[in-house]
């Protein structure tokens, strides 16, 4: 599948499922945003970029601290579903732009703070959306990132990126926490944090907000339940009368410097 066909299930996938995105709990809240917000060292003379917005949680965290955010996505729609509940919380500094993040439309060393929350997992080309988050930021800037990602034993992170590409065509591949250092400190950025997260899932809150059909839903659960041991172990496997109630994964926080 070619980027541009990845880019058009990404929009399709999260045009029919934006309103989700708003109220899920695991985007509107956790401690992996209250780490980004506390460690951004936002002014009150900041520009902030915030790629693939989506619900626009992390726009809504940052506005009252800073001078202006530019949320930027992909899906018209979730740019709308983000507007309407920015804008609900009288935050007037955020403009919403439609934009790719493996190119964006905006100029060299423009932004002070880049952010990136729970998205990379589906941009088909990691390294340009980290050659763009470069590009865009003044010298001493940051990148803010959390991602989900993926365990650094083969099998574990073959099992867990099939699932989630099961659950939603529109993922390409959560990353390890290894390759998102190797690919930010190739790119030019120098790590500077980086932060692991426990990540609940309930199997049917997990499905319903990718919009899974039943029948395709139960094939998931029935191949999950058919793991060996050690993969349930290591994903914390929770299940009951022969169903998968939850399981466990992991996203990271990773904070990077563009250096001056």
């Amino acid at each position: 599948m070619s980027n541009d066909q990845i880019k058009g299930q990404v929009r399709k996938q999260f045009a029919k499922n934006a309103e989700k995105y708003v109220t899920s709990a695991g985007h509107a809240k956790g401690d992996d945003l209250a780490l980004l917000v506390a460690s951004s060292q936002a002014s009150s003379d900041m520009k902030v970029l915030d790629i693939a917005t989506g619900g626009g949680h992390v726009a809504n965290a940052l506005a009252p601290l800073v001078e202006q955010v530019i949320a930027l996505d992909l899906t018209d729609e979730m740019l709308q579903v983000a507007e309407r509940f920015i804008r609900g919380n009288g935050h007037q500094n955020v403009d919403f732009v439609a934009g790719d993040a493996e190119h964006i439309p905006f100029e060299d060393d423009y932004f002070d703070l880049v952010t990136c929350r729970i998205a990379a997992h589906h941009f088909p080309d990691v390294p340009s959306f980290v050659s763009e988050a470069l590009r865009v930021m003044k010298p001493g800037g940051r990148l803010l990132l959390i991602d989900n990602v993926a365990p650094e034993r083969d099998e574990n992170d073959q099992f867990y990126n099939e699932i989630e590409k099961w659950r939603d065509g529109s993922h390409v591949r959560a990353w390890r926490k290894t390759e998102w250092i190797r690919m930010l400190e190739l790119a030019g950025f120098r790590m500077e944090t980086m932060v692991s997260f426990e990540k609940h899932f309930i199997f049917e809150d997990w499905c319903n907000r990718a919009g899974l059909p039943e029948p395709e839903r139960r094939e998931l659960e029935a191949s999950m339940l058919r793991a060996p041991s050690v993969i349930k172990g290591y994903f914390k496997f929770e299940e009951a009368l022969g169903r998968l109630v939850s399981f466990e994964g992991q996203s990271a926080y990773i904070q990077a410097l563009k250096a001056k």
